[in-house]
């Protein structure tokens, strides 16, 4: 099977034809505890008769190897053969972890994409990332693997709470400070009232998709698509350790493309007046995420295992002009602690 993206409307009657060509011997789905029960239903029709749904508990604290374990455990006792489909139902931790289960079993079966929320169409089903969670460190396990196809149905958006819907925007914003100042700047004016995110989904999947395909294994331009991430990550997995403090991805990418545009403008990349609209454009959207000062040295800590870092050296993407993104630019631990300490005085 050749990779197939569709979004909208035809996106699941599509998945219905690609799930019955005869080379599929069996079709799982991966589901978490809230997509089985809000969004399953909607899937179900487009599916084969017979099929199996495998559940996995919901949040990020369930993208772990023991996840993968019981999914390959039920894998194994269905006797899921090399010719088995795997459906990923949910956001960007089913996603990652359904595909990167997938690559793995058996030395590798195919796997479809139906991402359920708006940070996983827009970001974590495409572009063949997988991977879980290992001793607190974000992704620090996986292999890219692309999906058979990447099925978007906006309609499921209709299933989530104002938070996670805005924590799939910040991956939005983000596209457009890399690579598309007119689309910030029409963001800037419209923000999150959207009647129907379909346009939207398309126009940041392909550019996301235009840089993927220029560098599919992430040795060049594809780490422009990390911007905010190497702060964020850190305090992302910071704030896991601390029970009652977690944060969502998008909340975390958020806080940190506010710290990496402050870098950027210490660097003397980008101007103090682009500073002050990423600024304010952000925490118009997005509630300031709140830590002490004492946690800055620590937070800064987990930057050190950031997947773009070369031996000691933190790599980082900033920005040379709102819609332009550079990467590869080294930073050290005091600047990304630096980065916490002014985003913390704001």
């Amino acid at each position: 099977m050749n990779e197939i993206l569709q979004i909208g409307a035809n996106a699941l009657p599509e998945l219905a034809k690609l799930l019955l060509r005869p080379a599929i011997s069996q079709v799982f789905v991966l589901a978490d505890a809230n997509t089985h029960r809000l969004c399953y239903p909607l899937l179900a029709p487009y599916l084969p008769e017979q099929h199996t749904v495998l559940e996995l508990p919901a949040g990020e604290e369930a993208k772990t190897l023991a996840s993968c374990e019981t999914v390959w455990s039920a894998l194994t006792e269905h006797r899921a053969d090399r010719f088995a489909v795997l459906v990923n139902l949910g956001g960007g931790v089913i996603t990652d972890l359904g595909g990167f289960c997938a690559a793995l079993y058996k030395r590798g079966i195919r796997f479809v994409q139906v991402p359920t929320t708006l940070l996983a169409q827009v970001d974590a089903s495409v572009g063949g990332k997988t991977g879980v969670d290992f001793l607190g460190f974000k992704n620090q396990l996986g292999v890219f693997q692309e999906p058979a196809g990447v099925f978007i149905e906006p309609r499921f958006l209709q299933t989530l709470d104002p938070r996670q819907l805005k924590s799939g925007y910040a991956e939005i914003v983000k596209h457009s400070l890399i690579a598309d100042a007119a689309a910030f700047e029409e963001q800037r004016r419209t923000g999150m009232f959207v009647d129907d995110w379909t346009a939207t989904i398309e126009a940041s999947v392909a550019l996301k998709q235009g840089i993927v395909a220029q560098d599919p294994l992430e040795a060049g331009p594809r780490k422009l698509l990390n911007f905010g991430h190497t702060v964020g990550h850190a305090l992302e997995s910071y704030l896991l350790t601390q029970p009652g403090r977690e944060i969502l991805h998008g909340e975390a990418v958020a806080a940190g493309m506010i710290c990496e545009a402050w870098l950027s403008v210490k660097r003397g990349l980008l101007s103090a007046t682009e500073l002050d609209q990423v600024e304010t454009f952000l925490f118009s959207v997005f509630e300031k995420v709140h830590f002490v000062s004492l946690e800055t040295d620590a937070i800064a800590e987990y930057a050190l295992q950031d997947k773009k870092n070369s031996g000691a050296t933190i790599n980082c993407t900033l920005l040379e002009g709102i819609g332009r993104g550079v990467y590869d630019q080294p930073v050290t631990l005091h600047d990304v602690a630096e980065s916490l300490r002014y985003y913390h005085r704001l």
